[in-house]
């Protein structure tokens, strides 16, 4: 049994005016084929994909060069076309000279945007379909913020995406495609699939689905998967930065040859999330930062720390709203982390600590990143990490700036997740009041679902820039709010 796993994922951020270019997927260890693409993400969607395939006798598995997560993360907008073609041309070109294949694993992400291409993962399914043929099975896992219609399924055959945000069951949807692929191939499984699009537009910053409405959804689906061997559903949750077609909530429903039961499935789950859709959103509150960073300062006198200031809203890791603030009020032993300048980690490149610091970081790549902001400090710490998930290593520079404060500078955007990231690279957490992050729900996993955080504010700047909870003050092109809950007032049967 001959298997081919390829990876291409991007969250793209249609908004952004930086293009993500066929340079940004190329640094050591990417593009990886062979074995490196196969143990590329040991803790994520391919990891455990290849555990659960290696378990079963027979199964060989061929990692297709393929390009692993851009380095700038989703700090970058468009795909162009030129790379698009360039990586997916490569691995049609490994498919058609390393065949037949029995299956095809392809690990995605489904909020790709790329020019010229409507809908990239469907149409990477169409022409990988076209190399492998009918017989060949082909299954997909993706990000619940994935923006998907009918096509990729009219193309593959199964899709599991990740149910919870934050994502911890990457790894656990990698084994599901696994074993279902395994099965399929052997004639074990024949699935029965039904995709619904629900019309509801809600910002990232809503979807956390550590509290209703959002874990009820979660539920809901996962109480029909205990219900019914077999039977499995997908709630993409949509993402609204990238501005494309097929934009919107959709839920996919997939049964072991019943098409019946699937509808059923579907139906069910749809009419929920259109039951629900007052709540979805509006499920988290949202401070300007002025009120933010003033609540913060109050949850200090009070003694209710550590407090998390989480700036849901900047995508390109630059901006400086939240550090205007942090210093034009005055709020006390905050720990900055991090604030995106690649400028800046350059000139300093050969910094030490204790090196006096004197320099205006952040701003510069567009109008919601803000203005530049002049620091002036010392080196507390220099950083060497090993990069965001499958990406470049990267060198930070924590600089102290007075009152306590301390700015972390890295060359991209950064989502801390967890306390102990910052306990592992020399930093200690519990010596501040406030931990200022650039993060929308991510950090949930290691501030919050512990206890360790006393206060959360999540926070965005005065104007709706890029990453504000008011979409409707973007300007979309591909998709139309208005026909979208609650922009316009569209019509769900």
């Amino acid at each position: 049994m001959r298997i081919a796993v390829l990876h291409f994922s991007h969250e793209t951020v249609t908004f952004l005016n930086s293009d993500t270019t066929v340079d940004d997927f190329i640094y050591q260890g990417s593009p990886a084929r062979g074995e490196s693409l196969l143990q590329s993400q040991p803790t994520s969607y391919i990891g455990g994909f290849v555990k659960v395939a290696r378990e079963f006798e027979g199964v060989e598995l061929v990692g297709i060069e393929s390009p692993l997560f851009p380095k700038r993360g989703t700090a970058s907008g468009w795909v162009t076309t030129e790379a698009f073609e360039r990586f997916l041309g490569k691995m049609i070109s490994e498919l058609k000279a390393q065949g037949p294949f029995d299956g095809v694993y392809m690990a995605v992400h489904g909020a790709m945007a790329v020019r010229g291409v409507a809908k990239p993962e469907a149409e990477m399914a169409r022409r990988v379909r076209a190399v492998v043929g009918r017989k060949a099975v082909i299954v997909g896992t993706f990000d619940p913020h994935a923006n998907e219609d009918k096509e990729f399924l009219e193309a593959a055959d199964m899709a599991f995406c990740v149910k919870y945000f934050p994502h911890y069951d990457e790894h656990l949807q990698g084994e599901r495609a696994a074993r279902m692929l395994v099965r399929a191939i052997r004639g074990d499984y024949k699935p029965a699939t039904v995709t619904i699009k629900v019309p509801i537009a809600t910002p990232t910053v809503m979807q956390w689905t550590g509290a209703s409405p959002w874990m009820d959804l979660v539920q809901r689906a996962l109480i029909w998967e205990a219900r019914k061997p077999d039977a499995y559903v997908n709630v993409m949750f949509s993402f609204p930065w990238s501005d494309v077609v097929d934009f919107g909530i959709t839920i996919q429903a997939m049964t072991n040859g019943n098409p019946d039961l699937a509808k059923e499935i579907g139906d069910d789950i749809a009419e929920f999330v259109w039951r629900k859709r007052a709540d979805l959103v509006k499920a988290a509150k949202i401070y300007l930062m002025p009120e933010g960073v003033a609540l913060a300062k109050k949850a200090c006198e009070a003694k209710e720390t550590p407090v998390v200031l989480a700036d849901h809203s900047d995508r390109s890791g630059a901006a400086t709203w939240l550090l205007e603030q942090v210093i034009g009020q005055g709020l006390k032993n905050t720990l900055i982390v991090t604030l995106a300048d690649e400028e800046a980690c350059a000139k300093m490149a050969s910094a030490k600590v204790g090196d006096a610091v004197e320099i205006a970081v952040g701003g510069k790549l567009d109008e919601s990143a803000g203005q530049p902001v002049p620091i002036k400090g010392k080196v507390r710490h220099v950083i060497e990490t090993q990069g965001r998930r499958n990406g470049p290593g990267q060198r930070w520079l924590a600089v102290d700036i007075g009152n306590g404060n301390t700015v972390v500078l890295s060359p991209y955007l950064v989502q801390i997740m967890e306390v102990d990231t910052l306990r592992e690279i020399g930093l200690d957490p519990d010596s501040y009041d406030v931990i200022a992050i650039k993060s929308r729900a991510h950090f949930r996993r290691g501030f919050d679902d512990n206890g360790w955080a006393k206060t959360i504010l999540l926070v965005e700047p005065l104007e709706p820039f890029l990453g504000t909870v008011r979409l409707e003050a973007l300007p979309y092109k591909h998709a139309d709010l208005k026909k979208f809950y609650p922009y316009g007032n569209p019509q769900f049967p």
